[in-house]
């Protein structure tokens, strides 16, 4: 009788929900454009401004300088004031900073701009967790996070070529200014559409019932909710084994995502324009990896009576253990070598992101969701700011990429030990007022 039932109220369940998880895959699509566009520049700005690798690497880098500072303050903003007003507020900031690099007339500004850059998009993933935690209930959160979170992938794989081509014609000015015009489309396009489930008149009661059918949102809407400080989440192994982990994701992914396209030129000869087209292939795999396995697949499982903790804990180690193939690259000959490692590594870790950014929600506190989240994303950009860096220097040292990308490999091994020894079995951490009983 009681797996039967889920099945046919599944099916006959609105889905007004899924509408919430594509504006948000839509957002960080749109935000990733806005990172990527520099790397695509690197030669136009190097011809504007003179500037060496390192100077370059450290270009790379400032985004995530800001981005990182205003993690552990987001999330708690996100807890206190709620995903609508603060995602309002960062998508119109973010738009305004594309515009202001494209105009900028010096190294200097385009420092600046950046900076604004990471402030404007700091709360989206932390803010998207929460949201995935609000609208759907465990069953289904794998699938709705990999939505957003394989846009992330997608970008790279269309908006490198894509702006590559558009740089090409028009000039590293104008490519930024497109960007911004669309970023300023999406913040329009938020604030007319976001509502948490208790806010939005035309979510049906039937649906709302199916989201809380586990229990994901009494507690929290009524404010009998468990709470957590951040300073208590930071002391908890989950909390560490989790951060480990997902840090040593976000390194690979940030070398990647700033350096790919330069390695490709550079260690394999190819021209501008295909290094371009070759960099959306790995990224092409990413996405196919990161919405069927890291999505589908686990929710699937999960559905059918699967160990939920199991299910989660094998693809988030498994994947990061493929992301190790990063080391092939380095000694790669030929497009096809180089392709083929890039994309078994970042096809790997795709597949473990998602689940990775559906555990906050799953672990934290019932309050603590955005706190935890915070903590989360403010590992990821410590690694998205030592990537490109440090890649810079060893590149500048070394004439190659084999040392950089044996680095990640490294780090990627204390990530899998992270997961292994300190995360365990994905359940809830208790609240500070449990404890106090």
């Amino acid at each position: 009788m009681t797996t039967a039932k889920p099945a046919l109220f599944i099916s006959e369940v609105p889905r007004r929900r899924w509408r919430i998880a594509f504006l948000l895959g839509l957002g960080v699509l749109v935000n990733y454009f806005d990172r990527v566009n520099l790397s695509v520049s690197h030669n136009d700005l190097y011809a504007t401004f003179g500037i060496s690798d390192i100077t370059f690497g450290y270009l790379l880098a400032a985004y995530n300088w800001s981005y990182a500072l205003c993690q552990l303050p987001i999330g708690v903003l996100l807890d206190r004031f709620g995903v609508r007003l603060v995602g309002r507020i960062s998508t119109f900031v973010w738009s305004l900073a594309s515009f202001a690099a494209a105009i900028t007339p010096s190294i200097g500004g385009f420092f600046a701009a950046r900076l604004l850059l990471g402030i404007g998009e700091a709360p989206t993933f932390p803010a998207n967790a929460k949201a995935i935690g609000y609208w759907f209930p465990p069953r289904e959160r794998s699938l709705a996070t990999s939505i957003f979170d394989s846009a992330a992938k997608f970008a790279p794989a269309i908006g490198v070529p894509l702006i590559g081509i558009l740089l090409l014609h028009v000039g590293w000015r104008l490519s930024f200014a497109a960007t911004g015009m669309i970023s300023f489309l999406y913040f329009l396009l938020f604030y007319w559409i976001y509502r948490d489930p208790k806010d939005d008149p035309e979510l049906s009661a039937e649906e709302l019932a199916y989201i809380r059918s586990e229990d994901t949102l009494r507690n929290v809407e009524v404010g009998d909710a468990e709470q957590a400080s951040l300073g208590y989440l930071l002391g908890k192994r989950k909390v560490i084994g989790l951060a480990l982990g997902f840090g040593s994701y976000n390194y690979v992914f940030y070398l990647l995502l700033t350096w790919l396209p330069s390695y490709l030129s550079r260690s394999l000869n190819i021209d501008l324009l295909h290094s371009f087209l070759y960099t959306g292939v790995p990224w092409l795999v990413a996405t196919f990896t990161d919405l069927i396995v890291g999505g589908w697949l686990v929710d699937a499982l999960i559905q059918r009576g699967w160990n939920a903790s199991l299910v989660r804990r094998v693809v988030l180690i498994g994947g990061t253990a493929l992301g190790l193939g990063i080391l092939g690259a380095a000694d790669a000959h030929t497009p096809i070598q180089a392709l083929f490692w890039i994309s078994l590594s970042i096809g790997g870790l795709s597949a473990a992101a998602p689940v990775g950014w559906s555990i906050p929600s799953l672990i934290a506190p019932r309050a603590s969701v955005g706190t935890l989240g915070g903590i989360l994303n403010f590992a990821n950009q410590i690694s998205g700011i030592a990537a490109p860096i440090l890649t810079g220097y060893l590149v500048t040292a070394q004439h190659s990429f084999g040392l950089a990308f044996g680095v990640a490999a490294v780090y990627l091994a204390i990530g899998i030990a992270g997961y292994v020894f300190l995360l365990g079995d994905i359940q809830r951490i208790p609240g500070e007022s449990h404890l106090a009983l």
